[in-house]
């Protein structure tokens, strides 16, 4: 895949080709219950949680309450990086599911009732798009997932690129400012792509 520079990120064209818009009801938020190991954290969001936990809690399962208590508000994975915890090795701690079985977040729940300003982990909020930093850049890659499928085909449907779709998160990580400019970069990667 092609990647284009904006400023000190490289992104993946993917994120101008590739339509998207989530699908609940149809993925019932897998992307929460599936994987080897819990949602991504960035170091300064670690306090973040341990500051928010108290709100968090009287949202969450027992189940994951146990996990937080058994392996902490967040663990290191098999490659060394933060993640939250995992219940049983399967779904995130964080997770909640409603009626329908549909994988919801404690974090983002206790952020809509007002009771947080942390909407939930930015590498959350930002999926299917995925981050990678090194020494001189930021490189912003799609991560393909078949369970993203009916993202993807809602997507296609309603004519949603994914950098609009995620425009908020992208804003919350990158700025108003880089995301005018990387509206700019599809613009010009749309002309000439005809």
């Amino acid at each position: 895949m092609k990647m284009i520079q904006l400023g000190r990120t490289l992104i993946s064209t993917e994120l101008f080709e590739r339509r998207f818009v989530c699908d609940l009801q149809a993925c019932k938020g897998e992307c929460c219950v599936q994987g080897d190991s819990g949602a991504p954290l960035e170091e300064e969001e670690l306090a973040v949680l341990e500051a928010i936990y108290p709100h968090v809690r009287p949202f969450m399962r027992p189940e994951g309450i146990l996990a937080v208590e058994q392996q902490g508000l967040y663990v290191k994975d098999a490659d060394g990086d933060w993640t939250t915890p995992l219940v049983d090795g399967a779904e995130c701690a964080f997770v909640v599911f409603d009626e329908n079985r549909i994988a919801l977040c404690a974090i983002e729940m206790a952020w809509r009732a007002g009771k947080i300003d942390f909407p939930k982990p930015v590498s959350c909020h930002l999926y299917p798009v995925r981050l990678t930093a090194y020494t001189d850049f930021m490189a912003v890659n799609v991560h393909r997932w078949d369970i993203c499928s009916p993202a993807c085909a809602l997507g296609e449907k309603l004519n949603v690129p994914l950098y609009r779709f995620l425009k908020e998160p992208l804003v919350r990580k990158f700025g108003s400012e880089w995301y005018a400019g990387l509206e700019d970069v599809a613009r010009e990667w749309q002309r000439r792509k005809r």
